[in-house]
């Protein structure tokens, strides 16, 4: 069993924290929880040891799962990023309770890092196992913006596939259904997550990118329509 305990994950954050980026941390995130203003870097440099250190018992999943959950519920902004970390790897075998457990924090997404943390975790688990598109679906009509958003955030690796097969551009089509029926709102990061969507669409599909913005770029923030063209020749569409 491992001695890897979650005062010992606090304190190991603790240890690495700069007090005076704190503040300036917690400002720019927008955070009332607990910021220690401890680097990215260090969370992914603690949290692939930490990863490390739990997979090499026979509960490696229910170990990594324990330890995310109580980092996720001690609302310390570096420890539910660390959290999401720990759950983020493409290959893990008998991954339902990793799924399972990152679905349970969507109503906790209140601001982008965090959320975006755990939607790169979400994304693995998607890619492992694309039936579970199914039940992201559900997300977009959820109440909570948060929520609606990793539907798309979580589903990006799509956007960015560059020769996708036959049921690959069947997600896709999919996915781009949720993004066109989310133009009318106004909800920045909402549209943020639409024109993040396309611009990655338009690194490998220039032409599918196109031609959602003369189907539905007019009715876009002019924010979000510029950001989603970014990569498009300049004569290919209009602002």
């Amino acid at each position: 069993m491992s001695d890897l305990t979650l005062e010992v994950a606090l304190a190991a954050l603790e240890s690495a924290a700069e007090p005076a980026r704190a503040a300036q941390m917690a400002s720019y995130h927008k955070q009332k929880r607990v910021v220690l203003g401890v680097p990215n870097p260090t969370i992914n440099s603690l949290s692939q040891e930490w990863r490390k250190q739990l997979s090499s018992g026979d509960d490696g999943v229910a170990a990594r799962c324990a330890l995310a959950q109580e980092l996720w519920a001690s609302d310390v902004f570096e420890a539910r990023i660390a959290a999401a970390k720990l759950l983020t790897q493409a290959r893990i075998r008998d991954d339902a309770p990793v799924w399972d457990l990152l679905q349970s924090w969507l109503p906790d997404f209140d601001s982008w890092a965090i959320a975006d943390h755990a939607a790169s975790a979400i994304q693995k688990r998607l890619q492992a196992e694309p039936a579970r598109l199914d039940i992201v679906e559900g997300w977009t009509g959820s109440d909570h913006m948060w929520t609606r958003r990793a539907a798309l955030v979580a589903t990006l690796p799509w956007a960015k596939l560059p020769n996708p097969k036959a049921e690959e551009l069947a997600a896709r089509e999919r996915i781009l259904g949720w993004a066109a029926g989310y133009v009318p709102d106004r909800n920045w990061f909402i549209q943020k997550s639409i024109a993040w969507w396309l611009r990655d669409l338009s690194k490998h599909d220039a032409d599918r990118t196109r031609a959602f913005l003369t189907e539905h770029g007019a009715a876009m923030k002019p924010f979000a329509r510029k950001e989603a063209a970014k990569h498009l020749p300049a004569a290919s569409h209009a602002d």
